[in-house]
């Protein structure tokens, strides 16, 4: 500031004698006083100067200390306060700035400042409006926890184990304090505005403790008492969602809880609590139940509406149509909720006229509206039966009269199976080929064979059953049986010619012509029953049999081989008979005629026997070159009749095998064989005949020949 003024000057020349006159203890005692008595320093210290008598006279402010000051200036860098200090002080500019960088101040503002130096490097009054306001809150704080007051805070963020509030100085409020139950999402609570109370403080360490909750806790006994003052059964309150469970849900009444049990929440299906109400939701209740000693409060919502099945009779009489939302999924059906608290079920079978359904979820899922036809009610065990087909007309009351029998269709293949093809029709219809009535003569093991999904293909309609929802359809019938002809193409006693197909034990089969096979039974293979007849054939041998049977209804025709060797013998010596008629040259003739040739020659070997030397009667040995001769002539005679034989019958190949059959080959042999021992046998009689004729005659020759004693 500038000079003394002349009249504070004048004050201090005219101080009187008697305030000068004091002793020096008591000046020296007046010292020690407080320096705030600017008149007495004056009357004490007559010789100061005038600077020090004006120091004197302005406030002695420490640093540290809160003073109110006034704006009396605003700089780029500082804004000036007088604090009633000998010199202004200075504020830097930042403090007066708010976050969008305008400077809240002007000129004439109270502000309480605090005195940080007294005098810096540059000479001036450093003051700091922030520190004031510090200063001034922890008063605050200390005066508000000393009455166990509150205190308004705004939630600055989330930090660990809680959230920072602004409360004039940054304080935590711990997590389990602030509500009466745990919060989640505290990012929620960012920005908020709480009244809180003060727990505890330090200012050294700058630490506050605050909560919410005591202040909750403390309001909600009050509401707790009011509460409990009102409540008993069947009346209804309003209150909020406090807690969800599985099992319900937690009501806050007023300072008092109350469960509301899923069972009690709906006349309907409740999946879970939370599918209806949140926390914090309000909701009006109906108390069903309150034990006043233990405090519980059991509460109920649906109870609010009347029951709906009291009336479903009268509401949903069968026959209606309905709509209703599908609320579950079974392996037997869809329960559809056709009215809060009134469920039906859609059995499987009730769904589709023609589709076969193996799950409802084939058909429908959970959540979609679909429109139904009560089909039963029973309002005394709440039940309802449902039926989506019956919304459309059943096609299988129409299919006959589209599709009559006979009717040829033309479709596409859906399926194929072991048993047959399904080919779609008309209206979700699908008719079965089975596998029978693919073809007539094809033995067909599986339909994949001939066919695959997607083949458009033609059918005749076989027959159709609405009961048993079955359309029969046949692909053979398009063409002839051959089988009609079949008596007429293989009479029996018919000689046919055949390749093997399959050999059992029971027979072989044999194939005709495409698709016509005839059984060959294994009594019909040969004469002999041994079983390994049929281990001379193999399959797709060519062979030769006789018809025996046929049969047109049983598809079935019978062949025998050994009947038709029998045949072929037969027919053999029946052009045998015819021949000896006709010839006179027979196998008989023949042998008659060799037979007299060789008894034509026997004399002249007697004349040689008889001019020969005479032997004494009874010795043998001379007889013998004589039979020995006999002998290779009779042999010789043999050999002629066997080839004369050959030459008769000829070589005779056995019936009912070809050239290149194995199995007929050696049939063939086997005959050829057993009439080569049917010659043999014969030979051998006319030469032991022969033999006999001639010991005869050689006998007779001796007794002729021998002398008399």
């Amino acid at each position: 500031m500038g000079e003394p003024t002349e009249e504070i000057k004048e004050e201090t020349k005219n101080i009187t004698e008697e305030d000068t006159g004091l002793d020096t203890e008591k000046s020296d005692e007046k010292k020690g006083d407080t320096p705030d008595d600017v008149s007495a320093v004056k009357q004490e210290s007559p010789e100061m100067t005038m600077e020090e008598m004006y120091e004197g006279s302005l406030k002695q402010i420490q640093e540290g200390e809160l003073i109110t000051g006034e704006i009396i200036k605003i700089e780029d860098e500082f804004v000036l306060v007088d604090i009633g200090y000998k010199s202004e002080g200075g504020i830097p500019i930042n403090e007066f700035k708010d976050p969008d960088g305008n400077i809240a101040a002007k000129t004439g503002d109270k502000i309480d400042v605090v005195l940080e130096r007294k005098e810096n490097e540059d000479g001036r009054v450093m003051l700091s409006m922030e520190r004031a306001k510090k200063i001034k809150v922890w008063d605050h704080i200390r005066d508000v926890y000393n009455s166990d007051g509150t205190i308004q805070g705004k939630v600055i963020s989330k930090v660990k184990g809680g959230l920072s509030v602004d409360i004039g100085l940054p304080a935590f409020l711990p997590g389990s304090q602030i509500d009466l139950h745990p919060i989640r999402n505290l990012d929620a609570l960012v920005g908020q505005v709480m009244e809180l109370k003060i727990l505890k403080y330090n200012k050294k360490r700058n630490n506050i403790i605050i909560s919410r909750r005591a202040i909750l806790e403390a309001g909600r006994m009050k509401q707790k008492a009011k509460t409990l003052a009102l409540i008993e059964e069947g009346s209804i309150f309003t209150g909020t969602v406090k807690n969800i469970t599985d099992y319900g849900l937690f009501i806050d009444l007023g300072g008092l809880d109350g469960l509301l049990h899923i069972t009690d929440m709906s006349w309907g299906r409740v999946a879970h609590p939370s599918s209806m109400y949140k926390i914090g939701d309000e909701i009006t209740v109906k108390v069903i139940n309150f034990d006043k000693e233990r405090e519980r409060v059991s509460l109920g919502l649906k109870q609010l509406k009347p029951d709906p099945w009291v009336d479903a009779n009268t509401r949903f009489p069968v026959g209606t149509k309905v709509i209703g939302r599908v609320v579950n999924l079974t392996d037997y059906g869809a329960f559809v909720e056709i009215e809060e608290g009134i469920e039906g079920l859609i059995h499987i079978s009730e769904m589709s006229w023609t589709k076969k359904v193996k799950h409802p979820s084939q058909i429908v899922s959970v959540g979609e509206e679909l429109e139904a036809v009560v089909l039963n009610l029973d309002a005394g065990n709440k039940r309802v039966s449902l039926g989506m087909k019956q919304v459309k007309p059943n096609p299988w009351d129409l299919i006959a009269e589209k599709y009559p029998v006979g009717t040829i269709i033309e479709g596409r293949i859906k399926n194929i199976t072991d048993f047959g093809i399904f080919i779609g029709i008309d209206e979700d219809i699908d008719g079965l080929v089975h596998i029978s009535d693919i073809s007539w003569t094809k033995k067909i093991k599986h339909p994949g064979e001939l066919y695959k999904k997607a083949d458009e293909v033609q059918a005749k309609v076989l027959s159709i059953s609405k009961d048993n929802e079955r359309f029969s359809l046949g692909i053979k019938q398009l063409t002839k049986d051959p089988w009609e002809d079949i008596p007429e193409k293989y009479k029996m006693g018919t000689k046919v010619t055949g390749r093997v197909t399959n050999i059992t034990d029971f027979g072989i089969f044999v194939e005709l012509e495409e698709g016509i096979e005839g059984l060959i039974h294994s009594s019909e293979i040969s004469k002999s029953k041994s079983s390994s007849s049929l281990g001379k054939f193999q399959i797709d041998d060519v062979i030769q049999a006789l018809v025996v049977h046929v049969s047109k209804q049983d598809k079935k025709i019978g062949l025998s081989i050994r009947k038709l060797q029998d045949k072929e013998f037969t027919d053999i010596y029946d052009n045998y008979e015819d021949d000896v008629k006709e010839t006179p040259s027979t196998f008989g003739l023949l042998i008659k005629e060799k037979m007299e040739e060789a008894h034509a020659n026997l004399p002249s070997e007697k004349g040689e026997e008889v001019t020969g030397k005479e032997e004494p009667p009874g010795v043998g040995s001379d007889d013998t070159p004589a039979e020995e001769a006999s002998t290779e002539k009779a042999k010789s005679t043999a050999k002629e009749k066997e080839s004369l034989v050959e030459e008769v019958t000829g070589k005779q190949e056995p019936a009912g095998v070809g050239s290149d059959d194995a199995p007929a080959k050696k049939a063939s042999t086997e005959k050829a064989e057993s009439t080569a021992k049917e010659k043999e046998s014969l030979v051998e009689e006319v030469t032991s005949s022969e033999k006999k004729a001639s010991s005869k005659k050689k006998a007779s020759s001796k007794e002729k020949g021998s002398p008399k004693e």
